[in-house]
């Protein structure tokens, strides 16, 4: 086999040769001319132009490199036994993203991330891995705390920012590992505030940020940031047909990881101030015709109980009377226990509420010293 040239084959004499020599002297000059783009002849052929960037990307790239260090990928494994051999082994159930909050090694990310996990793997942004454990949850509003033992050189804390002093059309900008890929950069704008989304224990999440940065699988638990980086919330869920971005994803807000973060490192859950009763179900509040919270069960020396309120009780005759009814705390109307919930999340332990209460079809008023409750 041969290999025959790409090049036409000519018959060339003397005077061809010639010809040849002179073509080439003149490629070449011109090729040298070209090669030579100024009077200081610095830039060569074929070497790219330097990169003009707008000082609004270079204030986004200045952002994602400071921030990335700061943001983890998280791989969640079950561990299932082989039905032949009896063996162990740990199969992935998904992944996830998170962020450094602190130098002890805390991670925060949303429960949903961690949920049912037999192993957890947390890896930054250098690559090392590093084993984690669940430090603390609160499902209601999808946010779990792990803890890694890495050392305080390997990890750079998020910077906190104020999710309080958002407007819409603000710019914000998403760090995480979509389908794996990770630290990936998506940028957007505050689509609106104040929504509301559904927890995984169908609890009712308040205040949540609506963003147009794609949010896709696997960004959920990252950091949602403001122009200057800071975090502003935490990427929980998106909206779409599809299970893809479509344009539409929630951040449960920065304000609320501050408040409920310190809470899961110290006591492993949220503590949450109440009035130390049970409450009959709002579906059959609803049956029994009931507008409001009825009081179920009023624990022994409870926040409740002090301030005189009554649970369901059978009379002497047999029957069941049933116990106040809960109608407004503090003047706002309550007809959920969500209602109620979300009044708590404004108050602390220790702090005196007015609740407005139903008892014989009339209204009372009565202030309750709230407890802390699981």
């Amino acid at each position: 086999m041969t290999i025959q040239s790409l090049w036409p084959r000519q018959r060339t004499g003397g005077r061809g040769w010639l010809a040849l020599l002179v073509a080439g002297v003149v490629v070449y000059l011109s090729i040298r001319g070209l090669a030579h783009d100024g009077m200081d002849g610095t830039t060569r052929l074929g070497s790219p132009a330097p990169t003009q960037l707008t000082a609004e990307e270079q204030a986004t790239i200045s952002v994602f490199e400071k921030a990335t260090r700061s943001v983890v990928f998280i791989a969640n494994t079950a561990r299932q036994r082989d039905p032949w051999s009896f063996n162990l082994f740990e199969v992935p159930q998904g992944s996830g993203s998170g962020f450094i909050w602190n130098k002890q090694g805390h991670v925060v990310t949303n429960f949903h991330v961690v949920y049912g996990a037999d192993a957890i793997i947390v890896t930054l942004a250098d690559r090392t891995e590093y084993k984690a454990k669940v430090v603390g949850a609160d499902p209601d509003h999808d946010l779990a705390v792990l803890h890694i033992q890495a050392p305080e050189t390997a990890l750079q804390p998020m910077t906190i920012g104020n999710s309080q002093a958002l407007r819409v059309g603000q710019k914000v900008l998403a760090i995480g590992n979509p389908f794996g890929l990770d630290h990936t950069l998506t940028t957007g704008v505050v689509s609106a505030l104040g929504r509301t989304i559904k927890s995984m224990t169908n609890r009712t999440i308040e205040g949540v940020i609506q963003t147009d940065a794609a949010i896709n699988p696997g960004n959920s638990g990252g950091p949602l940031l403001d122009g200057m980086g800071r975090l502003i919330g935490v990427n929980t869920q998106i909206m779409s047909p599809s299970g893809a971005f479509a344009g539409i994803g929630f951040a449960v807000p920065g304000d609320t990881v501050t408040r409920i973060v310190p809470e899961l490192i110290k006591h492993g859950k949220l503590i949450r101030p109440g009035l130390g009763v049970s409450l009959v179900p709002d579906a059959m509040a609803r049956r029994w015709g009931v507008q409001g919270l009825i009081i179920g069960k009023i624990g022994r020396g409870s926040a409740a109980e002090r301030a005189g309120l009554r649970g369901a009780r059978e009379t002497a005759i047999g029957r069941i009377e049933v116990g106040d009814v809960i109608v407004a705390v503090d003047g706002k109307p309550i007809e959920t226990i969500d209602d109620l919930l979300d009044v708590m999340e404004l108050h602390k332990v220790g702090e005196q509420v007015t609740v407005d209460y139903l008892r014989s079809n009339r209204r009372y008023q009565v202030s309750v010293t709230l407890q802390a409750v699981n």
